[in-house]
């Protein structure tokens, strides 16, 4: 058994080497004074730090991201909480197939949705407009937060709505009061799943935006299409530790296992 358990835990070890290994790469070869990729290198440098700082582009297109991921997702939020709440707990005819439209996107590739979304908002006359690439990002990221919603209605004990009517509160305030804070592991965890998902999104989202409109994915896969130096490996420095303190300051401000488990 002792030995079992030193085997699982030298495989463990290198599943965890084996993962953060290229994360670890990227972050040496951002502190490079070369100006092309290279490590080992010769010294350490700020150089392409403040190159981001020195490139409007690329934080123009960080704060389009950062809006685009929180309007995505809080809109996707607000939409799947009824829509849960309704699918789960109601038998109505064409239910299945409403099941079915909320989570087709997990189905399509999203290039085809890209192309999809240009011809119709340039039907419409909204093509590039930052309206246009929130309403194409809330319906990529609807199922995660569906799929997370849904769970958390599932498997949530009624009888406190229950009482809560017996004692005379309103169906708003019986929402407000008891369903919503049982429900919001589940509502907070797509909300982070969907933003992630958005503020990450390149192959739709290259043909939607608009020069604009241009998203950080967009901005690094155009930089890297014209020349290739550590100024991308910095940007995604930047972003592996904005990243790893979000997720040190969730964990000790709610919990990760309330959020991304959905426990309550």
């Amino acid at each position: 058994m002792q030995r079992n358990g030193k085997l699982a835990l030298a495989f463990h070890t290198l599943f965890v080497v084996f993962l953060l290994a290229p994360l670890v790469v990227v972050m040496l070869v951002s502190f490079t004074p070369n100006g092309y990729l290279s490590y080992p290198t010769n010294g350490l440098s700020l150089r392409w730090f403040q190159a981001i700082l020195d490139n409007r582009d690329f934080i123009r297109a960080f704060w389009n991201s950062l809006y685009l991921g929180i309007g995505a997702a809080t809109a996707s939020a607000l939409l799947a909480v009824p829509a849960a709440l309704a699918i789960v707990r109601y038998r109505f005819r064409g239910r299945e197939a409403l099941v079915g439209l909320f989570l087709s996107p997990l189905m399509i590739p999203h290039v085809v949705l890209g192309v999809a979304f240009l011809g119709f908002f340039s039907r419409i006359g909204i093509h590039g407009s930052f309206a246009a690439l929130v309403a194409a990002h809330v319906v990529i990221v609807m199922p995660y937060t569906m799929r997370l919603v849904m769970a958390s209605v599932f498997g949530m004990d009624r009888t406190a709505e229950q009482a809560a009517l017996s004692l005379g509160a309103s169906q708003w305030t019986m929402f407000r009061r008891v369903t919503l804070p049982m429900i919001l592991p589940g509502v907070a965890g797509g909300w982070i799943l969907a933003f992630t998902t958005s503020f990450d999104e390149l192959s739709m989202t290259i043909f939607v935006a608009s020069p604009g409109t241009t998203t950080l994915p967009v901005q690094m896969y155009n930089h890297i299409a014209h020349t290739i130096d550590p100024l991308i490996a910095s940007v995604s420095t930047v972003l592996i530790v904005m990243t790893a303190l979000f997720m040190v300051v969730l964990d000790r401000v709610y919990g990760l296992d309330k959020v991304l488990i959905g426990k309550g």
